[in-house]
Formats: C-alpha cells, sequence, structure tokens
C-alpha cells in the first residue's frame, strides 16, 4: 500500500490542527501534523517523555524553545531535534496557507 503525506489534507479554515498517525512501535512513532493558523494555547508548553525529530514539509511556523529569547522561524525543508522534556511550543502558523510537519517520535537519549 502507499499513501501519500500530501492527501486528506483539511481545507485552510479548519479549526483543529489535524493530527494523523503513520507508523507505531515501541521505540518510535511517526505523525502527520497540518496546521491552518493554529498556534500553542497562551503559556502552554510541551514537555514530552520521549524525543521529537520535527520536519516542516510545507508551509511555515514560529517555534519557541523555553531556553530560547526568540522563536525560531522554520520554513519548507527545516527541521529540529527536541530532547526528551525540551520545553516548546508552536508561537504561529499562517492561517491562509497549510503547514505541513512530520514529526517523529523516538524513545532513548537524544540523537545526533
Amino acid at each position: 500500500m502507499i499513501d501519500n503525506l500530501f492527501a486528506g489534507l483539511p481545507s485552510t479554515a479548519a479549526v483543529d490542527e489535524q493530527f494523523s498517525e503513520l507508523l507505531r512501535n515501541p521505540a518510535l512513532r511517526i505523525e502527520r501534523i497540518v496546521s491552518n493558523g493554529q498556534s500553542s494555547p497562551p503559556g502552554f508548553w510541551y514537555n514530552q517523555p520521549e524525543g521529537e525529530w520535527v520536519l516542516l514539509l510545507q508551509g511555515e511556523a514560529r517555534l519557541r524553545l523555553a531556553d530560547e529569547p526568540q522563536a525560531r522561524h522554520l520554513k519548507a525543508g527545516d527541521f529540529i531535534n527536541l530532547a526528551p522534556h525540551c520545553r516548546h511550543r508552536v508561537d504561529w502558523t499562517p492561517p491562509d496557507q497549510t503547514t505541513i510537519w512530520l514529526a517523529i517520535y523516538y524513545n532513548g537519549t537524544q540523537a545526533g
């Protein structure tokens, strides 16, 4: 079976982000996340027990890490590795375009 990361995208009028699990096993989980203007709620920080490697496939976003003074402006092709318990949040995604993330969650120590 062949699937496509760009298939089944919600419209840019979607109210909620779309999370689609693509693969899961005991050490790894891969998700496609689709944003259309969504951001993390005020004061909310992700603080996950697993590591997360994130690739922005399409669109743009501002990703803020708790230990950095400025948000990182990500564009298509940019990626970041977030260590376990790295507090982070999404400050912005553009409401007039679809932003597609590929998130790979992994157990263990931080990779490269």
